[in-house]
């Protein structure tokens, strides 16, 4: 299924760290020559400071050849390097990590410069040492350590321009330590920067347009985002509030419809939790509707079978066309780097949403019928059936008859209010989209991608 294997369209919106994890998944899948795979490898890890594994990669990829010797020297300086900068950035840190300095520092950032600078004469010159030992550790590969030391200078630094380009090296470092807790919470902030700040200082030295500047900052962060959403416990129903937002589904239109294979996943992947009645349950339940929606105007620009499942299913009412989309669908999210994990749950939470369309429009339905439309046998069928009835909501409408081999559903007719409820939901959404899309024209996105200035970034 490599036609419809994302990694090349997404890895241009990441940095080339964040794109190594994507690489090896590839190799894993076998979707592409892992020779090809390992090539875009070697050509990643040239431009960073992972010598050994750069070496590595030229190893397997030329075995019958000598090592170059640019790596040789590529080493030396990297030590040289790195010694220096750590010299700097120790300096820097025995005097805020002493006891008096922690408990002298306050909110004000200004009023902490003007005391470090007052009692042990460190400047704001001196301060950005921090930043540029974690950019160096980022850089070969000690995320850990690039982490704190971005932090720490993110505490005191006045600085705009690199405080905002922290934001994204620490919430890369976070995202490739696995720390999902804190990522999220970087991932939070760093949002609201981009949302809250002047368009023109989102990314350093940019010679765009405010607002297509804004647009391409947002783009970055849909993409980095997948890694904490799809991580996180509670990421698929946060993915769903913030890009279903109308700021970020109009990022999404404008510069990255794809994004929406990973909306459509997180709505299908809540769906059959939010029929116990959670406190999400109404927001993710109506979900499903604006993104067929969605779904149905971009379909010119994207579509795959995760997509055309719903589409299926929910404009066309076609189950035999949504059970061969779901078939390929199962395939497509087995394969996908960000949704490999949640395969049986798609598939389990699929087959729901086919149930449920199915009951809808039918009040006798045949099991092995409904069994066939979600690629069960008649067996498995039956169990899959009963349990779905047991663990749901369907429960107080639909009764199995064993004998006959058939469910029947009872429905209670429904009060005019809530059908008045139900039409006029989306109402407040749509408007407020609308009002949002004739205020701020969309700008075509440019080929070329600029990128968050802390770290390297894809070629």
């Amino acid at each position: 299924m490599a036609e419809y294997d994302l990694s090349k369209t997404i890895i241009p919106y990441l940095d080339r760290h964040l794109a190594f994890p994507l690489l090896a998944h590839l190799v894993e899948t076998s979707l592409f020559p892992v020779e090809q795979v390992q090539a875009a490898q070697y050509e990643l890890a040239k431009g960073t400071n992972m010598l050994d594994y750069a070496v590595s990669l030229f190893e397997q990829l030329h075995p019958d050849e000598e090592i170059p010797e640019e790596f040789s020297g590529k080493r030396e300086k990297a030590v040289s390097t790195n010694e220096r900068l750590q010299l700097e950035a120790q300096a820097v840190l025995d005097v805020i990590e002493n006891p008096d300095v922690a408990q002298a520092l306050r909110q004000d950032k200004n009023q902490n410069l003007q005391y470090l600078k007052d009692n042990y004469n460190l400047t704001l010159e001196q301060i950005t040492a921090l930043y540029n030992f974690g950019q160096f550790q980022y850089t070969y590969g000690n995320y850990s350590g690039a982490a704190d030391y971005l932090y720490h200078f993110r505490v005191l630094s006045t600085d705009n321009d690199l405080n905002t380009s922290a934001h994204w090296g620490k919430l890369a470092s976070d995202i490739l330590t696995g720390k999902w807790e804190t990522a999220l919470e970087e991932l939070n902030t760093l949002r609201d920067v981009v949302d809250s700040r002047s368009p023109s200082t989102l990314l350093a030295a940019s010679a765009e347009p405010a607002a297509l500047t804004q647009l391409h900052s947002r783009t970055w962060l849909v993409h980095w985002s997948l890694f904490v959403y799809f991580n996180h416990p509670q990421g698929r129903t946060l993915l769903l509030e913030t890009f279903l937002s109308p700021t970020y589904l109009n990022t999404i239109q404008t510069s990255s419809p794809w994004i929406l294979r990973y909306i459509a996943t997180a709505a299908i992947l809540s769906r059959k939790s939010a029929a116990g009645g959670s406190a999400a349950s109404s927001r993710v339940r109506h979900s499903i509707r604006e993104i067929v929606k969605v779904i149905q105007t971009e379909e010119y620009q994207y579509q795959d079978p995760v997509t055309s499942f719903l589409k299926e299913l929910y404009v066309e009412f076609d189950f035999e066309a949504a059970q061969r989309e779901l078939t390929l669908a199962d395939r497509v999210v087995g394969d996908d780097f960000f949704l490999g994990e949640f395969r049986e749950e798609f598939l389990d939470n699929a087959r729901y949403l086919i149930s449920e369309a199915y009951c809808r429009i039918h009040q006798r339905i045949d099991i092995g019928d409904l069994s066939e439309r979600l690629n069960l046998s008649r067996d498995e069928g039956e169990k899959w059936i009963v349990n779905l009835i047991r663990e749901t909501r369907m429960g107080a409408e639909a009764k199995i008859d064993l004998e006959k081999n058939v469910i029947e559903i009872h429905r209670s007719p429904l009060p005019i209010y809530q059908s008045v409820i139900e039409k006029t939901r989306g109402l407040a959404f749509r408007t407020q989209a609308l009002g949002t899309g004739m205020l701020h024209s969309p700008q075509q996105p440019q080929q070329s991608q600029p990128q968050p200035a802390v770290v390297e970034g894809a070629p």
